[in-house]
């Protein structure tokens, strides 16, 4: 027999930067796009490097690139509402590490991941996942996270002023990609909560599926994504060209995602 009832447990620091960020997201005006991407070269790939490189910098490598060659997607208004857009692009993603208070999605920013290759990008993911405290993000984690969490207001106002701050989204990043797609089997779409970025790639579930390549059915590698961009400073034909782009580097990569050529 189990017993019934229920645990009353102090509310995680940690979660409340998290639910802090979610509510600084409701000043964007969402539109997502779905896209499932044919990966199936790129795994090959992928799997033919030595060690095997991750999905996720695959991923960000080909966003950094897609947003590089469309930089409206990542523009946003500062303070005095002008439009602010970057000449470099770098990826904001989420590390799962632990912590006091169980697992948690460490932020970590890949700077100019649109110029930067797959195997260097991976490493680096890698290595915060290793070390978490290497980066200036793991260490506010363990340093300030719990003190900061017991400040009523605080990460509120934090993300308050981070919202039209031109340094802040320079630190932040300015776009972001995360993985939900690695803790489930099979294919699906997520859509994450907006965050203060205008651009926001959610890699969701991998599966096998019938394609129709060169009129032929073969089955092949499909990834879901969901793009979010702020419909407030994009228009709907340039969010639209920007996943049709980032679709093409994905299916068809080749050196500039330093992975080779494709054969």
């Amino acid at each position: 027999m189990r017993a019934r009832g229920v645990e009353v447990l102090p509310f995680p620091s940690s979660r409340r930067a998290v639910t802090a960020a979610v509510r600084a997201g409701r000043r964007i005006v969402p539109m997502h796009g779905l896209l499932d991407v044919d990966v199936t070269e790129g795994r090959r790939l992928l799997d033919g490097h030595g060690p095997p490189l991750s999905m996720t910098a695959f991923v960000i490598a080909a966003v950094g690139r897609a947003v590089a060659a469309r930089p409206e997607v990542h523009a946003y208004r500062d303070w005095r509402g002008r439009l602010v857009r970057h000449r470099h692009v770098d990826v904001q993603t989420l590390v799962e590490v632990p912590t006091e208070q169980g697992q948690f999605g460490l932020v970590h920013v890949v700077r100019d991941a649109d110029v930067r290759g797959v195997a260097d990008i991976s490493a680096e993911v890698r290595g915060v996942k290793a070390d978490p405290a290497s980066t200036a993000t793991g260490l506010a984690l363990r340093r300030l996270a719990p003190v900061a969490g017991r400040i009523p207001g605080f990460f509120p106002a934090m993300y308050a002023v981070m919202g039209r701050s031109v340094r802040a989204h320079e630190l932040a990043g300015t776009v972001q990609v995360t993985a939900v797609g690695m803790f489930a089997g099979g294919g699906g779409f997520a859509i994450a909560p907006p965050t203060l970025a205008s651009t926001s790639v959610v890699v969701g579930g991998l599966s096998r599926r019938p394609r129709v390549v060169d009129d032929e059915i073969t089955v092949r590698d499909v990834l879901d994504l969901t793009v979010t961009i702020d419909h407030s400073v994009v228009n709907g034909a340039p969010a639209t060209r920007f996943g049709a782009d980032l679709r093409r580097r994905m299916e068809r990569p080749g050196a500039d995602l330093g992975l080779g050529r494709v054969t």
